[in-house]
Formats: C-alpha cells, sequence, structure tokens
C-alpha cells in the first residue's frame, strides 16, 4: 500500500528568486561563456543577479538554461555538475525552513508545500511506500533542448540537498533515467553512489524509507514556525506579481507576438505606466516577453519545414526579413539558416 504525498504546483512556470539564474551564470563563466550570452534573451540586467531579492520568470531562467546547453553543447553529465552547486543555502529561508525541520520526512513535506520557492522544473510525484520513498520526476513539458539538462540538474540539485540534511548522508536504492546511457556512466555513480539504469520508461529516484524518520541535526520547532510564516508571505507575494506577465504572454501569444505595449495595455484595463511597472515588479519587462514569444514561435515555424525565413518574419510583425534575422540572431547567437543546419529544432 504507497500513499502519494501533495505538492503544491502543477506546473514549472511559476516565478522564482533569482539565485538560481546567478548560480547558471557563474557555472558557465567558469567555463568560458560571457555573461551576455547567457542572459541574451531574458530582458535581465546583469546588475539584478547582485539583488537577492530580486525575483526573475521561470521562462527567463529558461532561457538561460538554453543559452547555457546551447554554447556549451549538451554533454552528459552537465546539469549534474551544474545541480551539486545547489546547496540547501541556495534557497534562502526556504533552505532554512528545511533544515530546521524535525526529520527529513518533515523536510520534505515542507519543500513539496512550498515548491513554488524552489527552482525545479521537473515536476515531482512523491510516493511513500512501506520500504522506499519513491520520486518521478515528469520532464515533459519542457522543450526538447534542454531537457535532459534540466532533469539532471533537478535530480542532482534534490540529491545533493537531502545529503547535506541527513548526517550520515543519503542512500539511494534505486535510480532510473528515460534517456539513453551516456558512453560512460562514472559520473552518474559518483554523484548518487549507485550505478542508475538508462533507458527506463520513467524518471524514478527510490531512497530508503527508514531515513525518513531520522532526526536532523539542527531541528528547532521555533525556528521552522518562522521560515514557514516567511514562506508564506513570500509566496503570497510572488503569485500575486506573477499574473500579469501570463497574461501578456497570453495575449502576445494568441496574436502571434503582434500587439505592441499600448495594445496590451488597453486589452488590460491599465495604462501604459502601470503595466510596465507591474511587469517589472514580476521580474520582467514588455520587451522580454515579447522577444520570448516570438523566439518561441519563430523556432516553432522554423522547425515545420514548411515556411521560409521570410514568410516566418512576416507573420511575427517584421516589415522585413533582416531585422527579423538580426533579432533571431539577438535572441539564439545564430541566424535562423544556421540554427536549421545545426539540427537544434525539435
Amino acid at each position: 500500500m504507497s500513499q502519494q504525498l501533495p505538492v503544491a504546483v502543477r506546473d514549472w512556470d511559476f516565478p522564482r528568486g533569482v539565485a538560481s539564474v546567478a548560480l547558471l551564470v557563474r557555472f558557465g563563466a567558469e567555463r568560458g561563456v560571457p555573461r551576455d550570452a547567457l542572459l541574451r534573451g531574458t530582458g535581465l540586467p546583469t546588475a539584478r543577479l547582485d539583488d537577492p531579492a530580486a525575483q526573475v520568470d521561470a521562462h527567463q531562467e529558461l532561457t538561460v538554461a538554453r543559452n547555457l546547453v546551447r554554447e556549451l553543447g549538451d554533454p552528459p553529465g552537465l546539469g549534474l555538475d551544474a545541480g551539486v552547486r545547489y546547496r540547501v543555502t541556495t534557497f534562502g529561508v526556504f533552505g532554512f525552513a528545511c533544515i530546521s525541520s524535525p526529520t527529513l520526512r518533515d523536510a520534505i513535506t515542507f519543500a513539496l508545500r512550498y515548491l513554488d520557492l524552489s527552482f525545479i522544473f521537473c515536476l515531482p510525484v512523491v510516493e511513500l511506500a512501506a520500504e522506499e520513498l519513491r520520486f518521478e520526476l515528469r520532464d515533459d513539458g519542457l522543450p526538447h533542448d534542454v531537457r535532459r539538462f534540466l532533469l539532471e540538474r533537478d535530480v542532482s540539485a534534490i540529491h545533493t540537498v537531502m545529503h547535506d540534511l541527513l548526517p550520515g548522508g543519503l542512500n539511494v536504492r534505486r535510480l532510473e533515467f528515460r534517456f539513453p546511457a551516456p558512453p560512460d556512466p562514472g559520473r552518474y555513480e559518483e554523484v548518487f553512489g549507485c550505478r542508475p539504469v538508462f533507458g527506463a520508461p520513467a524518471h524514478h529516484v527510490a531512497i530508503d524509507a527508514a531515513a525518513l524518520g531520522q532526526p536532523l541535526p539542527q531541528a528547532s520547532e521555533h525556528t521552522v514556525a518562522l521560515c514557514e510564516a516567511q514562506c508564506r508571505e513570500l509566496v503570497s507575494r510572488r503569485r500575486a506579481r506573477s499574473g500579469i506577465a501570463h497574461q501578456v504572454r497570453d495575449k502576445l501569444i494568441r496574436v502571434g507576438g503582434t500587439l505592441a505595449m499600448e495594445d496590451v495595455a488597453r486589452e488590460l484595463n491599465v495604462s501604459t505606466r502601470t503595466l510596465r511597472r507591474r511587469l517589472e515588479d514580476a521580474g520582467t519587462s514588455f520587451r522580454g516577453l515579447l522577444d520570448e514569444v516570438r523566439q518561441a514561435l519563430a523556432e516553432e515555424m522554423l522547425a515545420t519545414g514548411a515556411l521560409s525565413v521570410e514568410d516566418v518574419a512576416l507573420r511575427l510583425g517584421y516589415a522585413e526579413a533582416s531585422s527579423f534575422i538580426y533579432a533571431f540572431r539577438r535572441w539564439t547567437g545564430t541566424t535562423p539558416a544556421r540554427y536549421l543546419r545545426s539540427g537544434r529544432r525539435g
């Protein structure tokens, strides 16, 4: 008999703190990728990475991940190396609440209840059975070009944080990945302490259920209560801010990315100035959302092979193909023709 634990979010598209974007930018910079290349298409100024209170849109972090993979390729294990950088302290008050929980089970329950304070993209389905706790991580809603990177990052980050919480470390009973086995799985064994099964039907991690009752060394009822109150307030604030970005994105998608800011403001019954301020509060901008929507639509239309570059430019509202090509290079670092030749579509 198994029990499924409740999870607060059903979609990865929730607002988040800037810490994960800053971590990915540092990770890329250590490998020789300039900051500007990693932030291309996000609309994020470099200075925002240094503001611990800053909020970003999930699509902005996704864009950074796509830029990182585009610049470095997608070697197996790249996401693992990024994921082990995520420690409990990376998650701010959310992480401190987990540290202060009485047991590992309490920490996991808390984390699932406030999952939209994390940086996760692969949504977990968590089942507790008699002998093990099973995590299935679902990546179906993610772009193909970053699916493995984000899966690797998320599962290694979860493992690293849980390992940090337990004094004796974490024993992984079983690890399964849906993607094919890499030429050398040694890095996976090094990170997780067990040999994964590749080519499995789903992404699964299983740990001993006995570990769930272990007391955590920094458990504190007072601290966890204070942290939870702060987490509730932070979630409420972020959810209130995030709605405007979703509304603008939906309107732009509906018309193929051709609306001006004034038109969107009029449809939302606000002034252009108010719309600009509310988007800034949500950690994004109209230009950033417009670029994001146009890039996604452009990649989708180019991938069909049925439309020429000129046709795509026209459908996205560009008067000339040259303007579209310039914009596409700004978003992706390459031209539409080279993008297709490199096989990045799909």
